[in-house]
């Protein structure tokens, strides 16, 4: 059974992709790939925006513009009453890139880019304070391989 998506159709979809591809495709451009008219990108493209799907953001290199300290912290909340407060505080924290509720051994993950390990330690010290905040688990990211959007052709039907 395939999920309920908010894409409406293959063109959603090729309109993702060339974005993925390429963030600053001219509508001109993706029109004539996808044999389809400018106007039509551009609704199509305003919807997809309008709905929260796609937003349209310069994606950075982090270590070519300074964050030298990636890391995962697995936070260990008690009493569990409070995982959506902790959560709430941890979101709002620049360093954060990805923060999940998780089941297993600890409450939440928390993915965070930083300068440098002094940095790390600083921003693992922080969420510590955080009322609730029983326990951490820092793993060091030594080396990225990859670091890249979701691949929309896992969605299409096969």
């Amino acid at each position: 059974m395939k999920s309920k998506s908010f894409i409406s159709d293959e063109l959603d979809f090729d309109i993702l992709s060339c974005l993925q591809e390429d963030g600053r495709m001219s509508f001109t451009v993706m029109a004539e790939k996808l044999n389809v008219s400018i106007g039509t990108i551009r609704t199509r493209v305003n919807k997809l925006i309008q709905e929260g799907i796609i937003h349209i953001v310069g994606r950075v290199d982090p270590e070519k513009v300074g964050f030298h300290s990636y890391a995962q912290i697995a936070v260990y909340v008690r009493p569990a009453t409070l995982k959506e407060t902790v959560a709430d505080k941890i979101a709002k924290l620049p360093e954060v890139s990805f923060l999940a509720l998780t089941s297993g051994d600890f409450d939440l993950e928390v993915d965070v880019m930083c300068r440098n390990n002094n940095h790390l330690v600083e921003f693992v010290n922080t969420i510590s304070q955080i009322k609730g905040v029983h326990q951490t688990r820092t793993t060091f990211y030594l080396k990225v391989f990859k670091y890249a959007q979701p691949d929309l052709n896992l969605l299409r039907e096969q």
